[in-house]
C-alpha cells in the first residue's frame, strides 16, 4: 500500500482492502510498513463497521500502528489515545463503538501508553468513573480490559472488584466477557458468581486469539472455574 500523495478517499479504500484480506497477518505487516499517521484516520472509521471481521481487524491494526507511533513519537500516540477517549465521552455527541476495544489493544501492545492510561480504561467499567451504560459498550470495555490483562495483568488486577458485578448482567455478552476477564486475572472472589453461570446456555460472540468465536456463557464459566481450581492446587 503506497501512502505518499494518496487522496484520503483512495487511501481509505486501500485500508479497507487490507482489512478484509484473507491473510490478515500479511496485511498487518503492510500496515506497519507505512507512516502511522497516514493510516490511522482511515482506521478510525472502520472501528464501528457493521462487519465484525472488518471491525476487529481494524482494532488489531490500530493497536499495531499506534504501538509503532508510540516508539517514534509518543506525544502523537497520546493524541490518538485522547481521541479514543473523547469518543467515549458524553460530550462527544456520539457513541464510541470500537473505541474501548482499540484502547485495550493499544495498551496491550505499548508499555509506555499502558502505564499512563490503564486506569482510564478501567474507569469505563466503574460506576463511580466513566461508566458506560449501553451493554454493547460494556462488552467492549470488558474486552479491552481483558486484552490488556493478557499482557499486563499487574495493571488490571486491582480492578477486579469493579468487574465482578458484570457477571450478573442481563446481557449474555457482558456476562460472558466478564467471565473471560475473571479467568485471565484469576479472580478467586468471583467463584460463587461463576458457579451460578454453569447452567447459562445463552450464546455470545467473543474475539479470542484473533478469531471471532461463538460460545455459551456456561462454557466460559466452566473454563474459568477449572483454571481457578488448578491455580488453587498449586498453592
Amino acid at each position: 500500500m503506497t501512502t505518499k500523495t494518496v487522496a484520503p478517499r483512495v487511501l481509505k479504500r486501500k485500508v479497507f482492502e487490507l482489512l478484509k484480506s484473507n491473510d490478515f497477518v500479511v496485511a498487518l505487516e503492510e500496515f506497519c510498513r507505512h507512516p502511522p499517521r497516514k493510516v490511522i484516520n482511515s482506521l478510525f472509521s472502520f472501528l464501528y463497521n457493521i462487519d465484525p471481521e472488518i471491525k476487529w481487524n481494524a482494532v488489531t491494526a490500530m493497536g499495531a500502528v499506534v504501538e509503532k507511533l508510540a516508539h517514534e513519537d509518543t506525544e502523537s500516540a497520546r493524541v490518538i489515545i485522547r481521541r479514543l477517549m473523547w469518543n467515549l465521552n458524553d460530550e462527544s455527541g456520539g457513541i464510541g463503538w470500537g473505541s474501548p476495544e482499540a484502547l485495550g489493544e493499544i495498551l496491550a501492545r505499548s508499555k509506555i501508553l499502558a502505564n499512563e492510561y490503564s486506569k482510564m480504561l478501567i474507569s469505563y467499567a466503574r460506576e463511580d468513573g466513566n461508566f458506560q451504560e449501553q451493554e454493547l459498550m460494556q462488552r467492549g470495555v470488558l474486552w479491552g480490559v481483558g486484552r490488556l490483562s493478557q499482557v499486563r495483568p499487574n495493571l488490571i488486577r486491582d480492578a477486579a472488584p469493579y468487574l465482578i458485578p458484570y457477571l450478573q448482567s442481563s446481557d449474555a455478552g457482558v456476562r460472558g466477557h466478564a467471565a473471560w476477564v475473571m479467568g485471565l486475572l484469576g479472580v478467586e472472589e468471583a467463584r460463587s458468581n461463576l458457579e451460578r453461570l454453569i447452567k447459562d446456555t445463552a450464546e455470545l460472540q467473543i474475539y479470542r486469539d484473533c478469531k471471532l468465536i461463538k460460545v455459551q456463557v456456561k462454557e466460559l464459566a466452566e473454563e474459568v472455574l477449572k483454571s481457578l481450581s488448578l491455580e488453587k492446587r498449586r498453592f
